[in-house]
């Protein structure tokens, strides 16, 4: 998927800064070149502004998007997802935040393995995407408190570099 956008969008910095936006935040392109954040339709001008580009770029960006059959079939299905690791304090909950090489196979099964032997119910998982972040990080918020021993047993992955818990 990666390297179709990037063809797309290589010689166009503010088009490419547009359609990262995209995909980070979720926001779709309809047929016609208009974007949406789930059923908002989202001012072009706006956009621009929150991204420090001319409102002609994200026109520009979502109309190229929108004539072209398969960036279109990707843009067009993106949907937004609430992170409550923000708010999990306040709803009572622990988030966790791993830093480790994102391209690493098996990261989340021995999060999860370790999280589920300890009883504890994952409220969210969000592993951002290298390609989107420059430093990618796993987050999960778990029902309840963390206890000693699970955050412990964490520490001692290979591939953990940074937990934090709040």
């Amino acid at each position: 998927m990666w390297k179709s956008i990037e063809q797309h969008f290589s010689r166009r910095s503010a088009g490419r800064q547009v359609v990262e936006a995209f995909l980070r935040y979720g926001l779709s392109v309809r047929t016609d070149g208009s974007v949406y954040c789930g059923p908002f339709e989202m001012a072009p001008a706006k956009i621009g502004r929150a991204l420090n580009v001319d409102r002609r770029v994200v026109i520009a960006t979502a109309k190229q998007i929108a004539g072209h059959e398969d960036l279109l079939s990707i843009f067009s299905k993106l949907q937004p997802r609430a992170c409550i690791g923000g708010a999990a304090a306040k709803l009572g909950f622990d988030t966790i935040e791993i830093s480790a090489d994102a391209r690493a196979s098996g990261i989340v099964s021995d999060v999860t393995r370790i999280l589920s032997s300890h009883k504890l119910i994952i409220r969210q998982i969000i592993a951002d995407d290298p390609d989107l972040f420059p430093e990618p990080k796993l987050l999960i918020v778990v029902g309840g408190r963390l206890p000693v021993k699970a955050l412990q047993e964490l520490r001692k992955l290979p591939f953990a570099e940074k937990i934090a818990i709040s």
